[in-house]
């Protein structure tokens, strides 16, 4: 139960249905506290949230059960996960609780857990509290009444994080002259990402800047770059960037209004650091939904990619065990390890524009880097999720699709961490019969297993 219980990204699920209620969200809290209150002196834990209209009362019940535990609550209001990361770090405390469903409809919230350094918790820990909040018997050990924590709001959170993302682009440089658009995806970034865009002088369009607690991810951000892209070319700006709810994830657009996802910005990323010497052993660390072309990329400029589990979480633990400073996803993930350690769209952004700074060039020029294969992902709902390799007719399609494809090309099939889905990609030098292969297969696996 515990490994359903937490996905690839913490909890997540459709608001006022189990697990997503808010008496688990007071038992996570009770659970979350005993394991990180333990020892006699004061623990602290830090809580933000997007711009979810749920966001407020998931916040109090977390707040209460941790509270009631004995730790001392930091509450920051809206902000984004990268930045309660760091508030986590520099405030020295025990944990950190981002309340947000990311890139998902504002229907659904999620909890998630950053550990003192900042790095999301590792599934062991989360087992660990997992098991407290299913076990039905649980018998807290609530303190003393003079013991229990108390709870307050940090009304400067906003402005330490636009200074520690700033402090990550070069002093000598500055965005003056760039014409920025910015589409925050009416979530969590509303109010630091354009203000720390500006305070670095660059002109920004803001777009997504008006949350009513309902418009998170509502045909904005990134998933939804064409509406960065159309603006772009309506006010002609240098450069276009959509973050997602949750603004740990970015995706850019060039001055064309051509979409580049977190393949294309990792390889220009590479290459810039690579070329620096800030790429120990040109090892570049993405997930297996990257595409191929990117893969060729990194080989033949020297450089290596070492690929993962999907979610940000497992491309920072290899990160880590490998010593490696750039990784991320396809999605817009990007982790710079130099500077945080989780993703960071807005830090991120700064890093594409320090290149586009020190070039001079147009960002249409500098990110033709690859040519990605052409992609076939389709998302099957699904009402068991048995082992993949443990159905005999998936894996005997499998196997005839990669015979197909003659080593130009790659099938990867996998369940999702966070939904009753389960996710066919399909990569190859042919679209149609990418598209093709990617249909035939979703068909089968909704047939096994439905």
């Amino acid at each position: 139960m515990t490994e359903r219980f937490f996905g690839t990204d913490g909890l997540r699920g459709a608001v006022n249905v189990a697990p997503m209620t808010v008496d688990v969200a007071l038992r996570l809290g009770l659970a979350a506290g005993v394991r990180f209150g333990r020892g006699a002196r004061p623990h602290k834990v830090v809580i933000g949230k997007d711009t979810r209209l749920s966001g407020y009362m998931f916040e109090s019940a977390l707040t209460a059960g941790l509270c009631a535990a004995g730790m001392h609550v930091i509450m920051t209001g809206p902000l984004p996960t990268p930045a309660i990361s760091f508030l986590t770090r520099s405030m020295r405390a025990d944990l950190g609780v981002v309340i947000s469903a990311s890139h998902n409809p504002f229907s659904d919230n999620g909890i998630k857990f950053f550990d003192a350094e900042g790095y999301k918790l590792p599934d062991q820990i989360e087992n660990e509290i997992a098991e407290m909040v299913l076990n039905k018997d649980m018998a807290w050990p609530y303190p003393d009444t003079a013991h229990v924590g108390r709870a307050t709001k940090i009304e400067d959170a906003g402005g330490r994080y636009i200074v520690y993302t700033k402090s990550c682009f070069p002093p000598q440089l500055t965005l003056a002259g760039l014409r920025i658009v910015v589409d925050c995806a009416n979530g969590a970034s509303y109010k630091v990402a354009p203000l720390a865009l500006e305070e670095l002088g660059a002109e920004v369009f803001r777009l997504g800047t008006d949350p009513n607690g309902m418009n998170i991810n509502d045909h904005c951000g990134s998933l939804c770059p064409e509406v960065v892209a159309a603006k772009v070319r309506e006010v002609r700006a240098d450069v276009g960037l959509a973050l997602d709810g949750d603004a740990d994830r970015l995706i850019v657009v060039d001055e064309r209004g051509s979409i580049l996802d977190g393949d294309q910005l990792m390889a220009l990323c590479a290459q810039s650091m690579m070329a620096r010497d800030e790429l120990p052993g040109n090892m570049l660390v993405a997930t297996v939904m990257s595409n191929m072309a990117l893969e060729i990329y990194m080989r033949e400029h020297g450089g290596k990619l070492l690929r993962v589990n999907v979610g940000d979480r497992y491309v920072v633990e290899a990160m880590r065990r490998e010593e490696a400073m750039l990784g991320g996803e396809q999605s817009g993930h990007l982790i710079f390890r130099r500077y945080s350690t989780t993703g960071d769209g807005l830090l991120a952004a700064l890093q594409i524009l320090r290149i586009l700074r020190e070039k001079e060039k147009p960002l249409s020029e500098l990110a033709g880097l690859l040519k990605p294969f052409p992609q076939k992902l389709v998302n099957v709902r699904v009402e068991k999720r048995l082992p993949l390799e443990e159905v005999p007719a998936i894996g005997e399609a499998v196997a005839k699709v990669e015979a197909a494809l003659a080593g130009r090309g790659r099938v990867l099939l996998r369940y999702s961490g966070t939904e009753a889905l389960c996710r066919i990609m399909v990569e190859g030098e042919d679209v149609d019969k990418v598209g093709l292969y990617a249909n035939e297969l979703a068909d089968l696996v909704a047939r096994e297993l439905r």
